[in-house]
């Protein structure tokens, strides 16, 4: 019984680990920029939301929180890009920001459901809330999430990061225009349940980015399979336009992140085909058809060593 085992690691040629891509110095002075624009003012939202009695603003805060946490993860997404592997990191840092991300929407999740208590507090026992200062404040986060926005929009608008990172920004509007509606209605009317229900209101919003959240870095902390990628469609594609596989078996995919999927496979090949040639149109496909850059090939010339 003999075996031909080569390898191959996403370039096609050999022994080459996937090329990193370059990191925009424009992109991470956007970023930083907007992190410390939503951060700043998230201080300034709780500041006055105790200070006028209003919920909805304190739950705004929240909603800042977690895009104040995207922006992070977005910033240090860009910082660690580039950082080499080491003996103790052979993947490098990339999971740094997917951890990240996981433990910032358990946070979250917490915070709602804190929002959610003295929500259903403030129905039952109303406190006074000083309108004037609330409406102040919301219009203030309200231009400062306008400005984050075109800071974010005016960068590499093909870039996963910053598509991410403004569409947080983007939803935190909403929690800004709810908090003004409310601040309006209870000068002009003095009803001051709209402020507990716009602040469930926009509670709703924060649980479900962060259950999103939780779901999507937890499958990708527990090396699940990417969702876009089907083995049983890989398998049949690489046999029918790979020339020379004759079986495509014991594949395992997942993701260091939620752009960068890594791959594992066997392909057994005829007898006289050059297993080089096979490696290299593997792994040309496996870039070509699924967009996976890194893949280690096993190639067999008889009966599975498994």
């Amino acid at each position: 019984m003999s075996h031909t085992h080569s390898h191959d690691h996403g370039d096609g040629s050999g022994h080459t680990q996937s090329h990193t891509p370059d990191v925009n110095r424009g992109n991470q002075r956007r970023v930083l920029a907007a992190m410390c624009l939503t951060a700043g003012f998230m201080v300034a939202e709780i500041i006055g939301g105790i200070l006028s009695g209003s919920l909805a603003l304190i739950a705004d805060a929240g909603h800042m929180a977690t895009d104040a946490a995207a922006l992070f993860l977005a910033y240090i997404a860009f910082r660690f890009s580039n950082r080499p592997a080491d003996a103790n990191r052979s993947y490098g840092y990339h999971r740094a920001e997917t951890l990240a991300a996981f433990v910032n929407a358990l946070t979250m999740i917490a915070l709602v459901g804190w929002i959610l208590f003295e929500a259903v507090q403030r129905f039952f026992d109303p406190v006074e809330i000083l309108g004037g200062l609330m409406l102040w404040v919301a219009v203030g986060g309200l231009l400062v999430n306008v400005l984050a926005f075109w800071l974010l929009h005016s960068g590499e608008r093909e870039n996963l990061n910053m598509q991410g990172a403004a569409v947080h920004v983007l939803g935190d509007l909403l929690g800004s225009v709810a908090a003004i509606v409310a601040a309006i209605v209870i000068l002009y009317t003095g009803w001051t349940p709209i402020d507990p229900l716009l602040s469930v209101f926009v509670a709703l919003l924060i649980l479900r980015s962060a259950i999103a959240l939780v779901r999507q870095s937890g499958h990708i902390l527990m090396e699940g399979t990417p969702k876009r990628l089907d083995i049983e469609e890989i398998k049949k594609d690489l046999k029918h336009s790979v020339a020379g596989v004759e079986d495509v078996h014991d594949i395992r995919a997942w993701s260091l992140t939620a752009t960068r999927d890594v791959m594992t496979l066997h392909a057994r090949i005829a007898e006289g085909v050059n297993p080089d040639h096979v490696l290299k149109a593997i792994n040309d496909r496996l870039r070509r058809k699924f967009q996976i850059e890194h893949a280690t090939v096993q190639i067999e010339t008889d009966v599975c060593a498994h």
